[in-house]
């Protein structure tokens, strides 16, 4: 994997338009399929960076941005045949302050379609291959995000998370990736899946570069009513930890093994560690599925193929255009997850289904809360298995049970990070780090100790 630091070191002595030319020959000839759309600007913004008219914190670096964030003349898709030509006239804000920092924005990654899955099988343009096993899915939604960062086609990436769709692919790829506190990074121009549990955030191939882009991405936003109105600068401090393992948040053999060897770790380095457990986490699952669906529903009602997008020649009739246009464009997944959702808001269910799913979020909440008076911060694993070969997750249900460990950060709103800590059967594993709002300088000096106490030949050799 590129480094920040290693790319800027090569720019000391090569042209950053060479280098990135050479990078998107790799992309060419990748077998990843991690990218929608390639940047034909990229390669004027990286000349500037030549001439020595490219400043900022990212002057020069490729940033990949996946493919539900807008982009100002360049397609954004969301992975869906409904949004395949739609080029945004605006940047959303992430993307205005990669610009603004001198980021080479490299393209748009592949998705799961309208961020809705876990292996990214559900876009439109084809599934991301793990770049550690060609067989295996990169993870979703932000499939693409992890992959172009493993699979060195990329120095950063942003990806969104609504249920776990950036620590998926960064423990499956074995990169890292952050989903911050709900309302630190404006979701302005985040085309909507779940308003209320999606937030976007860094994937990088290390913390500190990780770090580097959170300061960029997070801030003040008055375009996004959701946003929490301040920045991030990060600090470095230590502490030790009160750590809290949870209980009900468990994984596969191989891949509890190298999450109790992490435990190890950490309390070698003077942390301390207890077990805690979280009630209503039995609930969450459903709870977060319920509102997730329910609230895409109504985001999606605004695909009718007049404004933008799929259209259709003829217009006989309003709602047999509608109708058609809809069955054409939105794949099997999105379909399911409208037709869920509808249902939930229908009159008559609306309390059985997402009013008590409400409920429970509050419970998870609570439970969170009381965590956190005992611990500074909490850990599990970051997905219950590894990455499962292409094909194998046929059942949706099977595939919804795999977001198990991630969805109560969303339903609860706080910061959680997904950190490699090495191989089970050739396939990466990761640590998942957890904090109470607005408390990302805590797990980021947290995972920053841990990355760099990592015996990379123990640590990380194969089980």
């Amino acid at each position: 994997m590129i480094s920040v630091t290693e790319w800027r070191e090569r720019l000391e002595s090569e042209r950053c338009s060479d280098m990135l030319s050479e990078l998107l020959e790799r992309i060419g000839e990748s077998k990843l399929n991690a990218y929608v759309t390639l940047s034909e600007d990229a390669i004027k913004t990286a000349e500037l960076y030549d001439r020595e008219e490219l400043k900022g914190k990212l002057a020069g670096i490729p940033v990949a941005v996946k493919d539900c964030i807008t982009t100002r003349d360049l397609k954004t898709t969301c992975s869906s045949r409904i949004l395949h030509n739609y080029i945004p006239p605006f940047d959303a804000h992430v993307v205005e302050r990669l610009r603004e920092e001198g980021a080479i924005i490299i393209g748009k990654t592949n998705m799961d379609e309208f961020a809705m899955g876990t292996t990214t099988e559900t876009s439109y343009f084809g599934v991301v291959r793990n770049p550690h096993d060609l067989e295996r899915v990169a993870g979703g939604s932000s499939g693409g995000s992890g992959a172009v960062i493993a699979g060195d086609e990329a120095v950063l990436s942003l990806g969104s998370d609504t249920g776990g769709s950036i620590r998926c692919p960064a423990s499956f790829c074995g990169v890292v990736g952050l989903k911050g506190t709900y309302g630190l990074v404006s979701r302005y121009g985040l085309i909507p899946y779940a308003n209320s549990l999606e937030q976007i955030g860094p994937m990088a191939s290390n913390v500190h570069d990780l770090i580097l882009l959170f300061e960029v991405v997070a801030g003040k936003d008055e375009r996004d009513s959701t946003n929490a109105g301040r920045g991030f600068r990060f600090e470095k401090k230590e502490k030790r930890l009160r750590v809290g393992i949870i209980k009900e948040m468990t994984a596969k053999d191989d891949v509890m093994t190298k999450f109790n060897e992490s435990v190890e770790l950490i309390e070698s380095l003077g942390h301390s560690a207890g077990e805690v457990s979280m009630k209503s986490f039995k609930y969450a699952l459903a709870a977060y599925y319920v509102i997730a669906m329910s609230e895409a529903s109504s985001n999606l009602a605004r695909y009718d193929g007049v404004r933008y997008g799929h259209a259709l020649d003829q217009l006989d009739s309003w709602t047999r255009y509608f109708s058609r246009v809809r069955a054409e464009g939105f794949g099997d997944e999105v379909k399911r997850r409208i037709m869920l959702g509808s249902y939930a808001l229908s009159a008559g269910y609306f309390g059985k289904y997402y009013l008590k799913a409400l409920k429970v979020r509050t419970l998870v909440k609570n439970d969170f809360q009381r965590a956190f008076k005992d611990y500074d911060v909490l850990i599990s694993p970051t997905m219950p298995s590894t990455a499962f070969r292409i094909g194998e997750l046929a059942d949706p249900l099977t595939m919804y049970k795999m977001d198990v460990n991630t969805v109560p950060i969303n339903l609860a709103g706080i910061p959680a990070l997904s950190l490699p800590i090495g191989f089970a059967n050739s396939l990466p594993v990761g640590l998942q780090v957890m904090g109470d709002y607005f408390s990302e300088n805590l797990i980021l000096n947290f995972a920053l100790e841990i990355e760099e106490n990592l015996d990379r030949g123990e640590a990380f050799k194969q089980i």
